[in-house]
């Protein structure tokens, strides 16, 4: 009977250990990423190396091209994009900006595209922590501005943001494939 009991526990300790092991989901084929302004504004901050406030975040998820065709075929021109993968982008403003003339106040938005050939339309909707944009509500955008696109001098593989200073602010890079669209901010 206790080698039966002995068994019994031990088998349980395998199983309870294997299943402790497939708790994690694999890692994603579109890698969450994070971006600040100040560019590395986390790790200045730790090395007391910070001069200005923070001004904003982007978190973002990073589709690959893959060989894939990408403006126009995967990501459909004239129809609302989440601008990458997976759960739609957000930008975080710590404080209150311009984009152009159009102000836009400290806060959390979803960021959304409508890529043309000639144009992206950038959308800033309330709506946070969505995936995709299959749920998309206009209803609930708070600006909207265009950008024009721009070829690209290398084949960008990965999805990409980037922040660039810029004397009055900064600029939002937004690349893949062979396209870059560039956001500005100022304050």
């Amino acid at each position: 009977m206790k080698k039966i009991q002995l068994l019994v526990i031990t088998i349980c300790c395998f199983w309870i250990s294997a299943s402790a092991q497939n708790r994690f989901p694999a890692i994603d084929k579109s890698p969450m990423d994070m971006i600040y302004f100040p560019i590395n504004y986390p790790v200045l901050k730790i090395q007391n190396k910070a001069t200005d406030p923070l001004i904003m975040r982007v978190c973002y998820s990073r589709p690959q091209k893959n060989g894939r065709t990408v403006f126009g075929e995967l990501v459909e021109f004239g129809k609302v994009w989440r601008l990458g993968a997976n759960e739609a982008t957000e930008i975080e403003l710590f404080r209150d900006v311009k984009i152009g003339t159009n102000k836009l106040k400290k806060g959390r938005y979803t960021v959304y595209a409508i890529p043309t050939v000639d144009k992206w339309t950038i959308i800033f909707n309330k709506e946070t922590d969505i995936w995709g944009a299959f749920q998309y509500d206009a209803k609930k955008d708070v600006l909207r501005v265009d950008i024009k696109p721009e070829k690209s001098t290398e084949n960008i593989e990965a999805f990409s943001m980037a922040f660039e200073k810029l004397g009055t602010g900064c600029q939002l890079v937004i690349g893949w494939d062979d396209v870059v669209a560039k956001l500005p901010f100022s304050w």
